[in-house]
Formats: structure tokens, C-alpha cells, sequence
């Protein structure tokens, strides 16, 4: 049987000079040299040791994030190394820009809610609004009228992207989704049938914008996250994490081969993503409170961004760097939007204080205040022509100026 030890075998252990029973149990102690799966490779016992030499040391999470601020400090200082010169200073010789003569042109009113954002067609005639009060809105900008309206499900309408082509908007909000809206010329058409749900977030959509084609769309969310989607499928083709609050702006960089795009968010830093890879390439952490919006400049090389802190600033990619500020201390209320001249060298800013304000971006001085809205400014962008640029704000209006 099984477990029992022979006369044979006992006689034998008792002449080796040990009694049986200890041998057997010497033989139960002694370790399985066939399991070999369970010693530990040369890569483990090398992480186990480095573990505990850390432990050892009194390595703590503090001090890991000590040694990681000082790392982050040695690499500001060699930044700041290359901050020879202001972009103010370089442009010292450049001529001033001329008196400015904005007005207001146009007023669209149709909406019954706080307009929180707009966008032009790219046939600078037309524009697309969404609102709180739940609808968005399709407008002919020379004749005032409205061409398509469309009820969301849900109120809080906070994001609205014309497509390329002209043929189709889309649009969220609270309903965590990013729908797409085939327009056509049949001005009666529903086109709540035609509703295609592309994106799913898991918190509010902040923001929308199609890429070159009407096939592509990238969104942003109060998740923390964008996402690039196809738009006949609805599936998810890259996502972008990187932020640690909610998302609140996204801007396409400019080019038409460019796969990069800039975000900004809550936890107040403007992050540049390579759409191919999903990956961070480029972070810049400089204001003071929540970036409510983010706008490449029209070369693609640098991005403006506007914050609740007061300030608009603009970033230069290459020297990976801040460039400019744009304040005065009497701008004591947030900046909502932003966006470029066509030229790039003024920037109009939207603010809480219901006033607009056009900055010159070399130099960095105000050149103008814009009044005429009697809330604050949600949303400010400039024409594709660059003739004219539009705002809406929480007066439920809009108004286009040139």
C-alpha cells in the first residue's frame, strides 16, 4: 500500500544510522524541486528587492512625490532658460494696428434659453446654435431666417459642430451623447428621424467638432476624456486620457494633414494630442482656474486659451512654452472664448462681464471693448472668410459683427 514503509525498507534506514520515521519526516519537509514554476525569476527577485530596500529606506509616497516636483522644477528652470526674450519685445517694431470700427451687424433672436454655443458653415453664410433651452438651431446669417430647428432630448445643449461639407450638424449636452443631423433643402423635413447617435460619454458633452472629412468626429466630456468616433459606424476609434477633471473645450489644429488637436479643462491645464496614437505629446499647466476654451492660431505653430481666471494666453508649440498674456487689472470676470482674425493678429475674447474684447496679439495690448450683449458672452468665432465674426451669449441672442 501507499504511505507504508516495507520491513525491507525499514531495515535499510535503521543500517544508514536513522530511525525510518524521522527519514519520512525529513523527506515531507524537504521542498518539491518539480515545481519549479513557483521560484521566483531573476526579474522578480530583482523588483521584490528594490521594493524592499525602498521600504527599508522609508520610501513613502511623499517622497516619491517630492523627487517627482523636483524633477518637475529642474525642468521648468531649463525652460526657463530658453525665455530669452517677450513676444511684446520682438514686436517693438512692429506698426500699431489701426483704429477699429466693430459694430454689431446682425442680430439673430429665436432662441429661449441661454445660447451656449455656435459654429460657422463653411459657406460663410450660415450658422448652427444650440441652447438651454434644449433646441438647435440652423440660421441663414444675411436674411436672418431660420432654415432647420431641431428639439434635443434633453435641455443644456452645451455643444453644436457644422460638418465640412455643409450637409449635417451635430450636437450634445447633458445627454452624455454626440448626435448628427443630415440637413437637407426641404426646410420641413424632420430631422429628428434622421437622428444618428455617434458618441456615448459617461458625463455631459462638452464639446464637438468634425475633422477634414464628414466621416470623423472628435468630442470632449465632462468624463475627463475625448474621443475620436467614425460616423457611419458609431464606433470609438482612439480615446484621449490624460486630463483629471472635466473637459471643456477642443480645437482641431488647423492644417489639413494635421493630426493634432488641443483640449482644456477643469483642472486647468491645455494638453495637445496626437490623434493617430492617442498619446499627450505636449502639456501646459499656467493658469490659474478652469480653461473654458482652447483656439489654434491659423498657422497651427502656437493656441490661445481663455480661463476663469481673467487672462487669455497664448502658447507657442515649437519653443513648447507660454508666450504671451493677455490682461488688464480692471477684467475682473472670466473669459469664455476666444478666436483669431484670419491674419492672426487680433484675438477676440468673450467675457463674463457681457462685453467682448479684441487683444493685439503681438504686442499684447487691448485694443477694443465691444459692448451690446446683455449677458455673458458664451461663444466668439470668426467667419471662414474672416469678414466678420459671431457671438452668442446668455442673453439668448446672437449678433454677428464686422
Amino acid at each position: 500500500m501507499r504511505g507504508v514503509t516495507s520491513a525491507r525498507q525499514q531495515h535499510q534506514l535503521a543500517e544508514a544510522g536513522e530511525p525510518w520515521w524521522r527519514q519520512r519526516e525529513s523527506e515531507r519537509k524537504r521542498p518539491n524541486t518539480r515545481t519549479s514554476s513557483t521560484i521566483p525569476s531573476p526579474l522578480c527577485a530583482s523588483s521584490l528587492k528594490m521594493a524592499c530596500q525602498a521600504l527599508q529606506s522609508g520610501e513613502s509616497l511623499a517622497t516619491l512625490k517630492n523627487e517627482s516636483d523636483s524633477l518637475k522644477k529642474k525642468l521648468e528652470e531649463e525652460r526657463a532658460k530658453l525665455h530669452d526674450v517677450e513676444l511684446n519685445q520682438v514686436a517693438e517694431k512692429v506698426e500699431l494696428v489701426s483704429a477699429l470700427s466693430i459694430r454689431t451687424r446682425r442680430v439673430l433672436k429665436g432662441h429661449g434659453n441661454k445660447v451656449l454655443c455656435m459654429d460657422w458653415c463653411k459657406d460663410k453664410r450660415r450658422l448652427v446654435s444650440s441652447s438651454q433651452d434644449g433646441k438647435v438651431i440652423v440660421w441663414d446669417g444675411y436674411t436672418l431666417n431660420k432654415e432647420h430647428a431641431v428639439t434635443m432630448p434633453c435641455t443644456w445643449v452645451m455643444a453644436c459642430a457644422y460638418a465640412p461639407s455643409g450637409c449635417a450638424v451635430a450636437c450634445g449636452g447633458l445627454d452624455n451623447k454626440c448626435s448628427v443631423y443630415p440637413l437637407s433643402l426641404d426646410k420641413n423635413e424632420n430631422l429628428a428621424a434622421k437622428k444618428k447617435s455617434v458618441a456615448m460619454h459617461t458625463n455631459y458633452l462638452s464639446g464637438c467638432s468634425f475633422t477634414n472629412s464628414d466621416m470623423q468626429l472628435l468630442t470632449s466630456s465632462g468624463d475627463g476624456t475625448c474621443a475620436l468616433w467614425d460616423v457611419e459606424s458609431g464606433q470609438l476609434l482612439q480615446s484621449f486620457h490624460g486630463h483629471t477633471a472635466d473637459v471643456l473645450s477642443l480645437n482641431l489644429a488647423p492644417s489639413e494633414t494635421g493630426n493634432t488637436f488641443v483640449s482644456g479643462g477643469c483642472d486647468k491645464k491645455a494638453n495637445v494630442w496626437d490623434m493617430r496614437s492617442g498619446q499627450n505629446v505636449q502639456s501646459f499647466e499656467t493658469h490659474d482656474s478652469d480653461i473654458n476654451c482652447v483656439k489654434y492660431y491659423p498657422t497651427g505653430d502656437a493656441f490661445a486659451s481663455a480661463s476663469d481666471d481673467g487672462t487669455c494666453r497664448l502658447y507657442d508649440l515649437r519653443a513648447d512654452r507660454e508666450v504671451a498674456v493677455y490682461q488688464k487689472d480692471s477684467i475682473i470676470f472670466g473669459a469664455s472664448s476666444v478666436d483669431f482674425s484670419l491674419s492672426g493678429r487680433l484675438l477676440f475674447a468673450g467675457y463674463n462681464d457681457y462685453t467682448i474684447n479684441v487683444w493685439d496679439v503681438l504686442k499684447g495690448n487691448r485694443i477694443s471693448v465691444l459692448f451690446g450683449h446683455e449677458n455673458r458672452v458664451s461663444c466668439v468665432k470668426v467667419s471662414p472668410d474672416g469678414t466678420s465674426f459671431a457671438s452668442a451669449s446668455w442673453d439668448t441672442s446672437l449678433r454677428i459683427w464686422a
